[in-house]
């Protein structure tokens, strides 16, 4: 069987991009929630499609919170399985460099 190798650099290099589009994630959760709010009556009131407009409005405002709520669940999950799965390499790379009883050799020292 071939040797497999993993480039720790390359899994490093993506927790932290994915840090950061996390904590961009975080400003969308915001925003979707407190900057896309519009009164009703904003558009003005009194017209046949009034409520059909404010219902529309409040619909796709919920929408668009559940599909970034679900976007940011889904980075952070990849996120925290990716340091996870860096951790472990690490470990296991350790491990194959030191070797496993702690870099004494075989003759019980």
């Amino acid at each position: 069987m071939g040797e497999m190798r993993v480039d720790l650099s390359e899994l490093e290099e993506t927790v932290r991009k994915l840090g950061r589009v996390t904590t961009a994630m975080g400003d969308s959760v915001t925003k979707s929630q407190y900057n896309t709010f519009l009164p009703k009556n904003a558009l003005g009131k009194g017209f046949a499609e009034q409520t059909d407009i404010d219902n529309a409005h409040t619909e796709m405002k919920s929408h668009i919170e559940e599909i970034i709520r679900v976007i940011h669940d889904v980075i952070d999950d990849f996120g925290t399985k990716t340091k996870k799965a860096h951790g472990k390499y690490q470990n296991a790379e350790h491990d194959a460099k030191y070797g496993m009883d702690g870099g004494r050799s075989g003759s019980g020292n």
